[in-house]
């Protein structure tokens, strides 16, 4: 794998930058390989062979567009076992979730945008005016190592689809889908200068593409913290800012029939992932008469988790992606401790089996209150904090009681559960375990970001709208 060249004008290059980044297995600590680290002078390149083929490639016929990516999915089902066993080493993904989940979701998103693009709205008469959507221009796609090919191609999918050309910097911490994704664009046969990736750190090369001034969008994928650095870095040149950031999302537990096996449920959405996903459910709210009953259940849920050796097709969860996180989450979980939230599950350090990796034991929170530091900071580990709520109002204040508004969740019969979501502050509110819908908005309210991603949505956010007035 190219993990030493960025791929840029169709050519694998060598960087012009010196820098290496060691690329850690974080299940064995094992070093798989050295990952070159890009300067501003390979940005300025990468972005220069973007900006030499957006002309040609926005005019190309929207059907041609269309072909290209088909070609891509064609090439991505091929490879679908190697994209899966690279989420497995880069971030220590089980096997069997990096088939079903992490590699599925590269896949179900490609033929999302692809269904998406055949009916979009492209050119649409209103009155006199002719509307046309056409691509905004060169895009730099900043992506994360926790969902690394979902986010990938939810952003170069609809990209290409629109007519834009584009830098990919993924995250350098699960560098090896993406550069095995570059493999996937060039087989498929997307046009010259139209993809191209290269690595770096955000600090430099996120940073320059953010501000670069032949930049027209950014679409970034992050913690708010970053974020934040990266519509800053974006403001003076006015280019148009993407984002899908943090979250803290609320999990509201009404009595009813099933409450039980929701309450499981929802245990085990924080604990999949490793608690590596933004819109995790990591705060379960619950009637205070049947707090302690749902303690029970999630902590059983807990003792169900098999932690592991990712290759192994039993195992149910990994470890952390890194020691940085590791400690990171071990820090949250001993401040759940010593501001006083009842311990249910879990707790610091690693599962007694294993003595090496970044593994963490999945934890359960009780008896939380939500000025509690877990109730409130994004920990992104298998961490969930049970809360309990009086009434409705009062699960509703706390539901919203966050800087974040990314997703949220609710179990319990369907009418009042309809009524319940249209009060919370979220982007994407889910009733009773729905399955997972690529044709549905996905982006977050306040503090977890702005634009949506998926299907259609992905596509509106990298055009521009142009009115022809006075077309007839």
């Amino acid at each position: 794998m190219q993990t030493e060249r960025f791929y840029i004008n169709g050519e694998w290059m060598v960087p012009l930058g010196t820098g290496r980044l060691p690329i850690e297995n974080p299940a064995t600590e094992e070093i798989l390989g050295q990952l070159a680290l890009g300067s501003t002078a390979d940005a300025d390149a990468a972005v220069a062979a973007a900006r030499a083929a957006f002309p040609a490639w926005t005019v190309t016929p929207v059907a041609e567009r269309i072909a290209t990516v088909a070609r891509l999915l064609a090439t991505y089902n091929a490879r679908y076992e190697e994209i899966a066993l690279a989420m497995s080493l880069e971030m220590g993904a089980p096997i069997t979730w990096a088939r079903e989940a992490q590699a599925w979701a590269g896949q179900v998103h490609l033929e999302s945008t692809l269904k998406a693009a055949e009916s979009f709205p492209w050119e649409e008469m209103r009155g006199s005016t002719r509307i046309v959507h056409e691509g905004i221009g060169v895009c730099a796609l900043i992506t994360p190592w926790n969902w690394p090919m979902n986010q990938i191609v939810c952003k170069v999918a609809p990209a290409l689809i629109a007519g834009c050309t584009m830098v990919l910097k993924p995250s350098e911490i699960a560098p090896l889908s993406a550069l095995l994704f570059a493999e996937l664009c060039h087989e498929a046969g997307v046009p010259t200068g139209v993809f191209n990736l290269i690595n770096g750190l955000g600090t430099d090369v996120g940073a320059h593409l953010s501000a670069h001034p032949d930049v027209d969008m950014v679409s970034f994928t992050g913690s708010t913290r970053a974020g934040t650095a990266v519509a800053a870095a974006a403001a003076p040149t006015v280019k148009r800012v993407a984002q899908e950031l943090g979250g803290k999302s609320p999990n509201i537990i009404l009595p009813h029939d099933n409450f039980d096996a929701a309450v499981k449920a929802g245990a085990e959405a924080v604990f999949a992932n490793t608690g590596q996903s933004c819109d995790a459910p990591t705060r379960m709210l619950v009637p205070r008469a049947l707090h302690d009953r749902a303690a029970a259940m999630a902590a059983e849920a807990a003792a169900e988790v098999i932690t592991g050796n990712p290759g192994d097709e039993a195992t149910t969860m990994g470890p952390l992606v890194s020691q940085q996180h590791w400690d990171k989450v071990q820090r949250l979980i001993q401040a759940g401790i010593d501001e006083g939230a009842q311990l249910a599950a879990g707790g610091t350090g690693r599962p007694e089996t294993l003595n090496r990796g970044w593994f963490v034991r999945p934890t359960v929170f009780a008896g939380v209150t939500n000025d509690m530091t877990i109730a409130q900071e994004e920990i992104f580990g298998p961490v969930l904090s049970i809360l309990p709520y009086d009434d409705i109002d009062h699960a509703v204040t706390m539901a919203n009681d966050t800087p974040y508004g990314l997703a949220a969740y609710i179990s319990g019969p369907q009418e009042p559960a309809r009524g319940l979501a249209r009060l919370l502050r979220a982007g994407t509110v889910n009733l009773n375990g729905p399955d997972w819908d690529t044709f549905a908005p996905f982006g977050g309210y306040k503090q977890s970001g702005n634009g949506r991603e998926y299907a259609d949505w992905g596509i509106r956010d990298f055009c521009e709208v142009k009115g022809i007035v006075g077309w007839e």
